[in-house]
């Protein structure tokens, strides 16, 4: 295999000792794994280096999610595709051969979009369970956009793997609980009004953005199949929106003041 066919997986760590060691064997498959770790103080760089993964830094500072890291991280890779992995995700095995099938077959896209399965409340919930993340890319002029719920800009044309693919997906293994979800609420919030400072929400984005979320989770995706833990998601999806859209509004009434 030459060069360009090549895959560098990028992991990015913070504290994440709790899912790495399972998270490193489903990706000893390719052809580099790349940590940057952003100044850990648990067992993450003492696993990672039992992996014989290569590691690099990024300085931890105020950052309250990984995207301030992503592209230098993905910068750092030492080949040309770049499989961007979060430190509690596992690559299954059909989706490292699906991968490597593409690069070296005709008409590979510049980015593919990777189904992610996630849970909630110890199950899979309809209302949540399945989304698309852009996460491999060829990794010439990848920008992160340094903000939480970001997609990388790709130089090229981008394709969804088929469901039809069985088993070509990321499989989320945090298991969020209401006080995690509350948590990151509150930080992801913060993150993401940076990216919305020219918005100028009012009622009817406080109103109407939580009840479209909601609707979209519990009717659209059948998260009313799923019982209590779908109504309850739903709702925590539906009062993150709440809070960001609060938070905006805020924001522009004391900048208006000041």
């Amino acid at each position: 295999m030459n060069d360009e066919n090549r895959i560098s997986v990028v992991i990015n760590t913070r504290n994440a000792e709790q899912h790495l060691q399972q998270v490193l064997e489903a990706v000893k498959g390719f052809d580099e794994v790349l940590v940057c770790d952003m100044e850990s103080e648990d067992a993450t760089l003492d696993i990672a280096r039992r992996n014989g993964c290569r590691i690099v830094t990024f300085p931890k500072a105020d950052h309250k999610s990984a995207e301030p890291a992503r592209t230098f991280a993905i910068s750092q890779a030492r080949y040309p595709w770049v499989l961007v992995v979060d430190a509690d995700e596992i690559v299954t095995p059909e989706l490292c051969e699906y991968l490597y099938r593409r690069v070296n077959g005709p008409d590979c896209p510049a980015g593919l979009y990777i189904p992610r399965w996630n849970r909630f409340m110890l199950r899979y919930t309809k209302s949540i369970s399945y989304d698309r993340q852009l996460r491999f890319f060829r990794r010439e002029g990848i920008v992160w956009p340094p903000y939480v719920h970001t997609f990388p800009t790709v130089q090229g044309r981008t394709e969804k793997i088929p469901s039809s693919e069985q088993n070509v997906r990321l499989i989320h293994l945090a298991d969020e609980t209401i006080s995690d979800l509350m948590r990151k609420t509150n930080a992801y919030t913060d993150s993401e009004i940076l990216k919305r400072s020219a918005k100028h929400y009012g009622l009817g984005a406080l109103i109407g953005r939580p009840a479209w979320r909601f609707f979209r989770n519990y009717v659209l995706k059948m998260g009313f199949l799923d019982g209590l833990p779908g109504l309850i998601r739903a709702g925590m999806d539906a009062f993150y929106q709440f809070v960001l859209v609060a938070k905006i509004i805020e924001k522009n009434k004391r900048m208006n003041i000041e």
